[in-house]
């Protein structure tokens, strides 16, 4: 199992927190929007996925938008 020590999880979360802080949200808002319409549809996703990390969405906003179309398939045991 991996463990981050408290230093490492700091400073991911402070840059997390300026990245957040200094970001176009209207442009993150407008990708991810983008990327819902793909999602809901038949067209590739990699152009939009793109897109949103380029105006520096987050992985979590990117995987909410996707969960928020498709939703959220259970795990599978192979026991």
């Amino acid at each position: 199992m991996m463990t981050v020590n408290d230093a490492s999880e700091q400073r991911h979360l402070d840059r997390l927190e300026r990245v957040r802080r200094e970001r176009d949200d209207e442009a993150v808002d407008a990708a991810l929007q983008r990327l819902r319409a793909a999602a809901g549809g038949s067209d590739n996703l990699m152009p939009p996925v793109l897109d949103a990390v380029r105006a520096y969405a987050t992985l979590g906003e990117v995987m909410s938008v996707l969960k928020g179309v498709w939703g959220e398939q259970p795990p599978t045991s192979y026991a």
